[in-house]
């Protein structure tokens, strides 16, 4: 088991270093100063030459991306152009909002999801079958931009439910996290149910049965356990997803999150900040990806074998 973590952990360690050098790679070969973006079309050359040799843009690109990892290595990720703070100051100020909408998100998206796979796999290709997969079917079709947008309307300005935007109350997280949860949720009902119905066709489940066990008793305490080894990875991975994916979420609601921070960087191509968010969404996949291979590997005593 040491071992397995040990490698997943290296893969995973060369995997962030290669990110962090395309990541820094293809923002200096993007044409454009980006110096000439932060101040306008209307700034002199001379300021523009001092403040790109006062950032070190002018040095060779290798001395860059060595001085690049450096500064990161020591949790120094430089200062925003465009908003003259220091870049782990933004990050820190806009993750808590994140955390708490992939929190919400993950809360909804994994209820409904696992709550429409057992209803689904208990009346397989029955009525409820066919309506809680049309369902999310839906959300793994329908645009999040969309959804936000849908659920913006018709909760926020007809029925004054919830806020537009913003993040003055828990209520302002709701929203946005259905907007967001909802794609996720459709993605664990549909695993849920496929694992679940295989699982309820294995011979233990008809012992179970003949021992006088209900339905609900054989669903939940024999064949749910068994079923979710694959349901729980994907909710890892899922909330991964969730906490570096909010982009769009975050900018139709108006929230103050790293998604929307992201936006920002883009839109005024501002390098340390658009670096630091670009790799901290990379990090939380890799991370995610490598929590999901370690509990595969606790839950499933074969995969440890293989290891």
């Amino acid at each position: 088991m040491k071992q397995l973590i040990l490698r997943r952990l290296g893969q995973a360690l060369i995997v962030l270093a290669g990110v962090a050098l395309m990541i820094f790679v293809m923002l200096r070969i993007v044409p454009g100063n980006p110096i000439e973006t932060m101040m306008g079309e209307h700034a002199d050359r001379a300021t523009v030459a001092r403040m790109t040799a006062e950032m070190g843009l002018d040095r060779p690109l290798p001395e860059q991306f060595i001085q690049y990892l450096g500064n990161i290595l020591r949790g120094d990720f430089g200062t925003s152009y465009a908003l003259g703070r220091p870049v782990t100051e933004l990050m820190a100020g806009a993750f808590g909002n994140t955390l708490i909408l992939a929190l919400f998100a993950a809360l909804f998206s994994w209820g409904l999801g696992l709550l429409a796979g057992i209803v689904s796999a208990v009346w397989k290709n029955r009525a409820p079958d066919r309506i809680f997969m049309g369902f999310s079917l839906l959300g793994i079709s329908l645009p999040v931009f969309l959804a936000a947008m849908a659920l913006q309307y018709l909760f926020a300005f007809q029925l004054k439910w919830f806020p537009v935007s913003g993040t003055g109350s828990w209520k302002s997280f709701v929203l946005p996290a259905v907007a967001l949860g909802w794609n996720s949720a459709g993605q664990v009902a549909q695993i849920t149910r496929t694992s679940l119905a295989e699982t309820l066709g294995e011979d233990f489940i008809e012992t179970a049965r003949a021992k006088g066990r209900g339905t609900a008793g054989v669903v939940l305490i024999h064949a749910l356990r068994c079923a979710m080894l694959p349901v729980m990875t994907v909710m890892i991975i899922q909330f991964s997803s969730l906490l570096s994916g909010a982009v769009i979420t975050e900018t139709v609601f108006s929230m103050n999150g790293l998604g929307r921070l992201m936006v920002q960087a883009i839109s005024g191509r501002d390098l340390p900040l658009l670096q630091a968010t670009a790799l901290f969404a990379t990090a939380v996949a890799v991370l995610g990806s490598l929590a999901a291979d370690i509990l595969c590997a606790l839950l499933d005593p074969r995969i440890r074998r293989e290891a």
